[in-house]
């Protein structure tokens, strides 16, 4: 089938292009190469951006059976700054897509949500149908996005299955901008630079690995899930202070941080409980924590080598 994939130069979705493409699907990306770079010049790839309205007429000429919306503003601290260039991609964005889904026929539109979603939950690890309680302008707009999914389901029989990501890490995830604290100590201890804990080292992540993370879309592409919403992560957690050492261990590096303040809308802890997933999707995260960070590192490394930036 021919699989439409918004944000297909970034982190999360070059990877899924590459799975998409290895499972013998046709893609096209669409990206405008903001925070990404074209690593597949073989995939026919639209550069533009997610809210331009000029999506809906190349979708229905080229009719993709599904879209997997990836492409998003990603930073909580930026949502804060500018909620109104963050509602732009991401909720003006959002209703773009569906519109294009409609207009190329669609069969289905995947949708990637975030864990920012359930704000402070009564329980970890959250169920999949616990209360939605945003408490930033980004898990706002994501929240939005849920809404006008199941919205085009009702008016224009689209179907949506919307994935609720833990906290995404991996080869590509890369140090600058918004990035994952996974990549952000890995990059500065490859390079013998010090690295940082905010707060006491207590806050926690439920951080799943980003082959697993594509194969829960690849598996929500086909014919399963359809009006669900699912968790994708581990269920567990880890403490900032553990993943240091962990990240620390896989790197060859000093498990020496400092300490630094705890930022301002930070939430104390987080992890999503998968079960619906694995029930419905047939989806159950594979790779363990050791095993995901040694292969995180060993990329970056890597790519640290080939800039000249490794430490020695």
């Amino acid at each position: 089938m021919l699989v439409l994939v918004t944000g297909s130069a970034g982190f999360i979705g070059s990877h899924l292009v590459d799975r998409l493409l290895a499972d013998g699907h046709e893609v096209v990306g669409v990206d405008d190469l903001s925070s990404g770079a074209n690593t597949r010049p073989d995939v026919e790839l639209w550069r533009m951006d997610v809210a331009d309205p000029a999506l809906a007429e190349r979708a229905a000429a080229r009719r993709p059976e599904v879209i997997c919306h990836l492409a998003a503003q990603v930073s909580v601290r930026a949502s804060v700054a500018d909620p109104l260039a963050d509602v732009r991609t991401n909720v003006v964005g959002t209703v773009n897509v569906l519109e294009a889904a409609r207009a190329a026929g669609a069969r289905k539109v995947v949708f990637a949500s975030s864990c920012a979603v359930y704000g402070v939950p009564d329980a970890l690890p959250v169920p999949a149908g616990a209360e939605l309680r945003p408490a930033s302008p980004y898990a706002a707009s994501k929240v939005t996005g849920e809404v006008y999914a199941r919205t085009y389901g009702a008016l224009h029989g689209l179907d949506h299955t919307v994935l609720t990501l833990g906290n995404v890490y991996g080869p590509r995830q890369t140090p600058e901008g918004e990035a994952g604290v996974i990549s952000i100590f890995t990059d500065a201890l490859l390079a013998g630079r010090p690295t940082r804990v905010f707060g006491d080292g207590t806050q926690t992540r439920d951080y799943v690995y980003v082959l697993d993370v594509v194969d829960a879309f690849a598996r929500a592409a086909g014919e399963r899930g359809g009006g669900g919403r699912y968790n994708i992560g581990t269920g567990l957690q880890t403490t900032d202070r553990a993943l240091h050492t962990l990240v620390a261990k896989a790197a060859g590096a000093p498990d020496e941080p400092e300490y630094a303040p705890p930022r301002l809308g930070d939430l104390p802890a987080m992890a999503v409980d998968p079960a619906t997933a694995r029930a419905d999707l047939g989806w159950t995260p594979r790779t363990a924590l050791p095993e995901g960070l040694a292969e995180t590192v060993a990329w970056a490394r890597e790519r640290a080598a080939a800039s000249g930036r490794l430490r020695g």
